[in-house]
């Protein structure tokens, strides 16, 4: 069934566009604004670096539904179901992950999770001065 988007996305061709929205250039911009027509022109046209032949609107709507499919599994998961799932949520948790809340108060503890050893090198550095 062919949608809006025209023909049916790949699986190499969802992985490129989860590449590029990996970027976190390309993060920081799409969470600062709605208006992205801009932002995905350059997705597009970096999937074209890969010989993936799709127009922004493609683009963008397929961003839309992995993120909309992304964002029903992880509730379904954070009230208990196994029984959604989709194919790349690992890879879009890795991306959209830090946007949830439980996440951000995790983060404020980043630097008690340091290996002991970076500390303990800064010192020997700084006793050598």
């Amino acid at each position: 069934v062919a949608n809006e988007g025209g023909k049916h996305w790949t699986v190499n061709e969802v992985r490129a566009l989860i590449r590029i929205w990996s970027d976190k250039n390309i993060q920081q911009q799409l969470e600062g604004t709605v208006r992205n027509k801009r932002i995905f022109e350059q997705v597009a046209a970096r999937l074209q670096k890969f010989g993936i032949d799709r127009d922004w609107k493609q683009c963008r709507t397929k961003y839309k539904n992995l993120k909309h499919e992304y964002k029903s599994v992880k509730s379904a998961q954070d009230s208990g179901s196994t029984s959604k799932s989709m194919k790349f949520f690992n890879e879009l948790d890795a991306i959209l992950g830090h946007c949830t809340t439980e996440q951000a108060s995790k983060s404020d503890n980043d630097e008690s999770e340091r290996p002991p050893e970076w500390t303990e090198a800064k010192s020997e550095k700084d006793s050598v001065g």
